[in-house]
């Protein structure tokens, strides 16, 4: 009975190299059951979800994530880096003040926003792999560059460098996954992406702990800078074995090359030609993308939309945990060793909670998504500027303000940040999706590098104040989520761009 189970289930879910037919499934296993008795209709579609996977196009999206990867483990290193770097330079680090550690800190997001913007247009014009393989090479001279810094102007500037390929990456990974993968799993293909950036960030707390405790050297920030390198080889490699994006081949009218693409990555030739059909069918008859077409009410609407949702996503207050918690841990009474421990949980949590995510993202529409995360973020700001200002000293407030870390960084993970990465690469029009996406993300890393910047400042200023301010900004950007955001489950790429034309086009007067 048991290997008849196994069998069973082998050949449903499709882990059988040669699936069986419909009638073959309900043939399965005659003389157990009666042959009248059909699968449940759950079955039949697992085997058409997975149908759609193949290992080549596995292959793709995993090379891909290896920029968010990378992307994930350079904005986390930071936290573990900064309170090292902080000390004086006879005693090994770089004598950052509260202003040089928000100019270091901010630095990469400043060249994220450049590398964004510049990796949409180019990555129209050139293609999505070709950029990436440029991308995996910043990566590797600003990971060395930022370990062998002598000083702080010489490590800000390869922490710009390094935030180039940062935000290049933001744009481009999500896009090429998304432009490669089957309609019905584009959302949980893109938002491994998102999982990847988390994964980054926890190798970087964990590696930041251990190196910690492990080697004896006050220099040891440079050790984990200089890792960030291995995730930028491995890019390199992996992209140099990866096709082109077959949407970006046929909007260039390359339309034999984008039809050897699909070859390889759909093997059910009746889903191949519906999606080739569809992307020539919206690309034939449009011209190359410019500025002058933010002249259309609904790309300039999709485009305020998009820069809104990233003042949403930045301004939630994430990265002054993802790049601040061992500071504000220390302020706590903790020691830079046990807070670096601690942060160790933020990458647990943000990583299990992305897998949450994950599984939400095919279940539950985006909106709903968005709004629900926020709320559980906006309640964890405030109770985290309630612990900090009314606990008195002591591990229980170091211990409560860390567990409030950790709940808001699970509503945010889990619901927000996976929902806006999604989001943007798939809310714009595929001529001109590249421009638009990289506007849009880069505002968001200048929204990144305004918190980022700024936090420690206002800290030492206002005090724990500072995340009050942080839960009146979440309360306007529920608010905005709940009237301007649109909804973009459940449709292909082409269905959703006319959608949206239909929708955000004004009304003729």
């Amino acid at each position: 009975m048991w290997m008849f189970l196994r069998g069973f289930v082998a050949r449903v879910v499709g882990n059988t190299r040669q699936r069986p037919t419909l009638l073959q499934c309900n043939n399965i296993g005659a003389g157990l059951f009666p042959h009248d008795i059909k699968l449940p209709k759950r079955f039949h579609e697992l085997r058409r979800f997975n149908s759609e996977a193949d290992p080549v196009s596995e292959f793709h999206h995993a090379v891909a994530t290896l920029g968010a990867l990378a992307f994930g483990y350079d904005t986390g290193v930071i936290a573990g880096a900064l309170p090292f770097m902080s000390k004086a330079v006879h005693e090994g680090g770089l004598g950052l003040t509260a202003f040089s550690e928000g100019l270091v800190t901010s630095a990469l997001i400043i060249g994220a926003a450049l590398g964004s913007f510049a990796a949409g247009q180019l990555s129209d014009r050139f293609g999505r792999r070709k950029c990436l393989l440029v991308l995996a090479v910043v990566f590797f001279v600003g990971a060395l560059g930022t370990a062998f810094a002598p000083d702080i102007p010489i490590m800000v500037a390869m922490r710009f460098i390094l935030g180039i390929g940062v935000g290049g990456s933001s744009t481009i990974v999500p896009l090429f996954i998304a432009e490669v993968a089957p309609p019905k799993r584009r959302a949980r293909l893109v938002t491994r992406s998102e999982l990847m950036i988390v994964s980054g960030q926890m190798v970087a707390y964990v590696t930041s702990a251990v190196l910690a405790h492990v080697v004896d050297n006050p220099e040891v920030w440079r050790i984990m800078l200089g890792l960030a390198a291995v995730p930028a080889v491995l890019l390199w490699v992996g992209m140099m074995f990866a096709p082109e994006s077959p949407r970006w081949l046929a909007q260039h009218g390359r339309e034999n090359d984008a039809r050897d693409v699909m070859k390889a990555i759909r093997r059910d030739p009746q889903q191949r030609e519906k999606e080739m059909a569809a992307m020539t069918d919206a690309s034939s008859d449009e011209d190359a993308a410019s500025f002058a077409d933010l002249r259309e009410p609904w790309i300039r609407n999709l485009l305020l939309i998009g820069i809104g949702l990233g003042f949403v996503a930045q301004f939630s207050g994430i990265n002054a945990f993802m790049y601040f918690t061992p500071i504000i841990l220390q302020s706590t009474g903790l020691t830079t060793e046990a807070a670096l421990t601690a942060t160790i949980g933020n990458g647990v949590v943000s990583l299990l909670a992305t897998c949450l995510g994950l599984w939400l993202i095919g279940r539950v529409p985006r909106r709903r998504m968005l709004l629900t995360g926020l709320s559980g973020v906006l309640v964890a700001q405030l109770a985290l500027g309630l612990a900090l200002q009314q606990m008195p000293d002591g591990a229980a407030r170091s211990y409560a303000a860390l567990g409030i870390i950790f709940v808001f960084l699970f509503c945010y993970q889990s619901m927000v940040s996976t929902t806006y990465w999604l989001m943007m690469s798939e809310l714009y029009p595929q001529r001109m999706r590249g421009m638009i996406a990289g506007i849009a993300v880069a505002l968001q890393w200048v929204f990144n590098a305004t918190v980022a910047f700024l936090f420690p400042m206002i800290m030492s200023v206002v005090g724990y104040s500072t995340f009050f301010i942080f839960f009146a900004i979440n309360v306007l950007s529920v608010l905005f989520v709940a009237r301007f955001v649109p909804e973009t489950r459940g449709k292909s790429l082409e269905k959703l761009e006319a959608h949206l034309q239909r929708e955000l086009t004004p009304e003729p007067a």
